[in-house]
């Protein structure tokens, strides 16, 4: 079985939009929602992406210009409610939605998914925290899915899609900004009242919950929580020296690899691993 990274991990998808769903004059609506959450536009054009502030790993460098079409990202990750909708519509046992692999090596549930520890199991007061110990295969096979119920496409983000997403087009450290403490994110340390631990879905938003003053912490266009909490999958398999050889236009990774991008940062990380810019790789 491949393994399953050790920072617990959810997903991020990315939706198409058929003609039918675009106004008269060809624009795109700004927002989607097709009962699978929000997902927000992020409009076509160029960012420099990788580490500009000289304090990543190698993997982020060189700094390089991106450009790429306008595409969706979910304002939010999935929670254990959404993904039980998965489980319960036979996502582990119809093979269809596992075409990029990993059918039959894995059993009912995300691992940990009975674990009160990590808020699993997708009842109760667990329904609104982010699924974890979810592979990259099990990400793939849940936007499969909910392609399959749509008619529409949703899939994994590519990593540019991922950082252009999470940091825009003006270089920033956070999505929200240059600063992180534990008002915006939950890391290790960050000392937040979940703190060692994870926070339910959309927690940051600006208001006060149970004495506890919290930051928003959206993206430049509105995805909320992209750099705290759980790694988020992206479709690319990992290369540390990609940047030096990867396209200007659509960039969509190695042909081949040994494991998959993983973005954003768990809780059991510092928040140097929160960076818009900071790259891992797992399965």
């Amino acid at each position: 079985m491949p393994i399953i990274g050790s920072a617990f991990l959810t997903l991020i998808a990315i939706a198409g939009v058929s003609a039918a769903q675009s106004p008269a004059d060809g624009s795109l609506p700004q927002a989607l929602n097709e009962g699978f959450g929000d997902f927000l536009l992020v409009p076509a054009g160029s960012f420099l992406m990788g580490d500009n502030f000289d304090e990543g790993d190698a993997d982020e460098i060189p700094v390089h210009s991106v450009s790429l079409e306008a595409f969706y990202i979910a304002r939010s990750k999935v929670t254990n409610a959404d993904f039980a909708r998965f489980m319960a519509a036979g996502g582990y046992t119809e093979p269809s939605y596992w075409k990029a692999g990993g059918f039959g090596e894995y059993g009912s549930a995300p691992r940990f998914w009975e674990s009160e520890k990590y808020h699993g199991g997708g009842t109760g007061e667990g329904d609104a925290f982010p699924v974890v110990g979810v592979s990259w295969f099990e990400a793939s096979a849940y936007c499969s899915w909910v392609s399959a119920e749509t008619g529409e496409l949703y899939r994994l983000p590519t990593e540019a899609e991922w950082e252009k997403a999470a940091r825009g087009t003006d270089q920033r450290r956070f999505p929200w900004g240059e600063a992180i403490d534990g008002s915006y994110a939950n890391y290790e340390f960050s000392n937040d009242p979940f703190e060692p631990g994870l926070t339910p879905v959309g927690y940051f938003d600006g208001s006060v919950s149970d004495g506890f003053q919290t930051s928003e912490n959206v993206s430049p266009y509105g995805a909320e929580g992209m750099t705290r909490n759980v790694w988020e999958w992206c479709a690319d398999w990992y290369d540390g020296s990609y940047y030096s050889t990867s396209p200007e236009k659509n960039p969509t990774g190695p042909k081949s690899g040994g494991s998959k991008v993983l973005r954003a940062g768990g809780w059991v990380d510092s928040h140097y691993y929160h960076r818009a810019a900071n790259r891992n790789g797992s399965f």
